[in-house]
């Protein structure tokens, strides 16, 4: 004969049935599963957050230029990049190519670095350490680009401003130091060897051949003065022969060397310098009261050519490429150590 089960017992039993079975049923589907990893755990200690590589402040914006502004008699400072945007605009077209804007930017950098390296600062006011004119570097300021370029400004400060960036702490340096990075707009077909335009002889600053001027339309020009004008700038009295002077000597770069007049012995240069001509490619015929002046390219010719430079980027050149044309035997490096000693100094 059975007895009753105890109603609570059987429920205390369910109850303690259940909690066994649920988690085998949760747990049975897995079992098959073959174990393909165990979750691990290596916490690092905590860093600040780092910027993307792109993100940083550039090379130049690091750096502040001193430029003393010579029409307003005042300093004005501001970070090197948008110094040199500022040059770039001045010295070059910004319809030229790309590429050439980039060479440009080289140059202008170069040239401030080297600038900044020398000893040769007593010519300075205080505070500067270049002036804005072409005894330097000529310079336009943000306001002054939007004025002169109006409704063109957006464009044209943005291409300069990516030639700018694009070449962000690099300089021109040939046997680790930085060059004498001169320009100049259009040449006769040639640039000039340094010494035979100034004093010093530069290894980098060779006569080469540059064709692409010829396209420039700054590439032949005429001048028209009096004989009296003529020979009071020269300090010479032609005589009444046909042939008002005789060029003795010729440079590398198809320049006049040497020239015979008057009397006198008189270099391109002192000629060019004295009569303000475009080049010292000149040559004259007198036509009865007046000397009639033609000349081929504008500027001094020594470094590299501007005109040159734009129509080698025309054919697919990069500015490594026209650099490293004009300015033989030049290595592209980096002015960390040079405006990292400048940053340090303020």
């Amino acid at each position: 004969m059975s007895k009753k089960m105890n109603p609570l017992f059987v429920l205390a039993a369910l109850l303690f049935t259940v909690t066994l079975l649920v988690p085998s049923i949760l747990v049975l589907p897995f079992m098959e599963e073959k174990a393909s990893g165990k979750l691990g755990e290596e916490i690092k200690p905590a860093s600040p957050a780092s910027k993307p590589a792109d993100a940083g402040p550039s090379a130049d914006s690091a750096v502040e230029v001193a430029v003393y502004r010579t029409a307003q008699s005042k300093l004005e400072k501001l970070p090197l990049d948008q110094y040199l945007v500022g040059v770039v605009a001045a010295e070059m077209p910004a319809d030229f190519e790309l590429e050439a804007l980039k060479a440009q930017a080289l140059t202008a950098r170069t040239y401030y670095v080297k600038q900044i390296s020398g000893a040769e600062k007593t010519k300075l006011p205080q505070g500067a350490q270049v002036l804005d004119t072409d005894a330097y570097q000529v310079f336009l300021n943000n306001q002054e680009l939007k004025k002169q370029w109006g409704a063109d400004y957006n464009w044209k400060v943005k291409k300069i401003t990516e030639a700018v960036k694009a070449t962000d702490g690099q300089i021109l340096t040939y046997d680790g130091a930085p060059i004498e990075a001169t320009f100049f707009s259009t040449s006769n077909g040639y640039t000039e060897n340094s010494e035979d335009y100034w004093p010093n002889s530069f290894p980098y600053l060779r006569s080469v051949e540059s064709p692409w001027d010829l396209q420039s339309p700054k590439y032949t020009n005429q001048t028209v003065m009096s004989v009296a004008e003529f020979q009071n700038k020269l300090g010479v009295k032609l005589s009444g022969e046909s042939e008002p002077g005789k060029i003795i000597e010729r440079t590398d770069g198809n320049r006049v060397g040497k020239i015979q007049i008057g009397g006198k012995t008189l270099t391109g240069k002192e000629v060019r310098d004295a009569l303000g001509l475009k080049s010292s490619d000149f040559t004259w015929t007198l036509k009865g009261n007046n000397i009639v002046i033609n000349t081929k390219g504008f500027g001094h010719g020594v470094g590299m050519s501007q005109y040159g430079a734009n129509g080698m980027a025309a054919e697919g050149k990069t500015y490594k490429e026209i650099v490293q044309h004009y300015y033989k035997g030049v290595e592209i490096a980096s002015a960390e150590n040079t405006l990292t000693k400048v940053t340090a100094k303020k």
